[in-house]
């Protein structure tokens, strides 16, 4: 009987497991918890969610919302599981981790048509084998080796980072308010907010503190991505840095003053009761005693309780312009695919969405049917196009964003409107080659 590998079970390797099982095909998933860890992984169950618990703005008319759109739209087991394990989060969809990753382990451990062998994968499979490798940023060091070997080609380095949680119940209830920024939501946001001398004295704490040491398997050279930049890093890019990235003060009125603040720091629900709370923005590489020291000058926060302390951890990927074509397939041998953050997209929900993608062109492999590529207009046929069509000479992750998509034909001034065309462009387009890959041959 033909099986398919799939290779790691985060979030992209549970999508495309789940997404060529759902057409009759059989998958082995190898994972190699819980017998061994990542430095970064705690928890047994798949798809864990390490950085955040939040997947982003719903609203169509931003990246992250047409993305998950594009997802709902093509059948996403992820997206299906984020709904049913939804905190709330305003605008965004942000999930209770432990339920989100129990029940993705549930649905694949229940599935008649997936096998999960819990080993580590150190080698690559046989040319012949059809496989999606999937084993994500932390990828082993073992297997990374086989990799760099058997594909020629030196894998890249660098860090994300996670942010801190800390105890509603430690909160000082008369410095800390519930707004969301322009009252977008449900005001699911809890804001501390700075005036000009707190502000001042927290930058200079948070620009001295002693980071953690790497350790051994970190001790090589890295790169920051910037959509996961540690804070203590971006404020050492400027005084003022912070103040027009994550403790932009704008779109919320500090009830106690009823002005803008200088500074606000936004605490996002961790949990479904509410009882932790997540720093928006604060992935940090700070010591564990430093985070205690420096955050608690935050107003609000000066007696918070840390649930949990930000970390550090390394992100392996490959160069997938040079390796991989527009349908995540390895370019030297089309029986191997590759999804997830280890083929540059860097999120979680592009994660998941290049897993599915990669499914969903194995599946037409497997049935002996042409490949379709995806519309470029589409979210997810952007980031197909840019992992594989970006210049290689110095590949970097990408996030989904509205400047991925090419412009449209007929030029919007207002930036709103602009994006919600854009949408609704893509949701089209996508819905057009979705019933064409359903419908072209009865199999599928």
């Amino acid at each position: 009987m033909l099986y398919v590998f799939v290779i790691g079970a985060g979030l992209a390797g549970c999508e495309a497991a789940l997404a060529i099982a759902r057409y009759g095909i059989p998958v082995v998933l190898k994972e190699m918890k819980p017998q061994k860890f990542t430095p970064a992984h705690k928890n047994p169950h798949f798809a864990e969610l390490v950085c955040s618990n939040s997947l982003k703005s719903m609203r169509v008319s931003t990246a992250s919302g047409l993305l998950k759109k594009e997802l709902e739209l093509l059948g996403s087991q992820i997206i299906d599981v984020a709904q049913q394990t939804r905190v709330p989060a305003g605008d965004a969809l942000a999930v209770h981790r432990d339920e989100f990753a129990r029940r993705i382990t549930e649905k694949i451990n229940r599935h008649p048509l997936i096998r999960v062998v819990n080993e580590e994968q150190q080698d690559l499979l046989a040319q012949d084998e059809l496989c999606i490798i999937a084993t994500g940023p932390l990828t082993s060091q073992a297997f990374a080796a086989k990799m760099e070997e058997g594909l020629g080609e030196k894998t890249l380095n660098f860090f994300d980072a996670a942010a801190p949680i800390v105890t509603n119940e430690s909160l000082d209830t008369d410095k800390v308010f519930c707004a969301s920024r322009y009252n977008k939501g449900d005001a699911d946001y809890l804001n501390c907010a700075m005036n000009q001398e707190e502000y001042d004295r927290f930058y200079e704490a948070l620009v001295h503190a002693e980071v953690a040491p790497l350790k051994d398997f970190e001790r090589e050279e890295f790169k920051f991505f910037s959509g996961c930049m540690p804070v203590e890093v971006m404020a050492k890019k400027g005084k003022d840095t912070l103040r027009f990235g994550p403790l932009k003060p704008v779109g919320i009125i500090d009830p106690r003053t009823n002005k803008r603040a200088y500074a606000i720091v936004q605490l996002r629900q961790e949990n479904k009761n509410g009882s932790l709370l997540n720093l928006v923005g604060f992935q940090t590489n700070l010591k564990w005693g430093e985070q205690k020291r420096v955050f608690r000058l935050i107003p609000g926060l000066q007696n918070a309780e840390f649930a949990r302390y930000g970390v550090m951890h390394r992100n392996t990927f490959i160069n997938s312009p040079k390796l991989l074509d527009e349908y995540f397939r390895y370019k030297r041998n089309p029986n191997w695919f590759f999804a997830g953050q280890i083929t540059g997209v860097e999120g979680y929900l592009e994660s998941a969405a290049s897993g599915l993608l990669a499914a969903l062109h194995l599946v037409r492999l497997v049935k002996q049917l042409p490949l379709l590529p995806l519309p470029e207009t589409t979210m997810v046929g952007a980031l197909a196009a840019y992992i594989s069509k970006a210049s290689n000479a110095d590949f970097q992750p990408m996030n989904s964003n509205m400047g991925l998509l090419p412009p449209l034909a007929l030029k919007i001034e207002s930036k709103q409107e602009k994006k919600e065309k854009l949408a609704e462009r893509a949701i089209c387009d996508l819905g057009s080659w979705y019933e064409t890959y359903k419908t072209v041959d009865s199999q599928i």
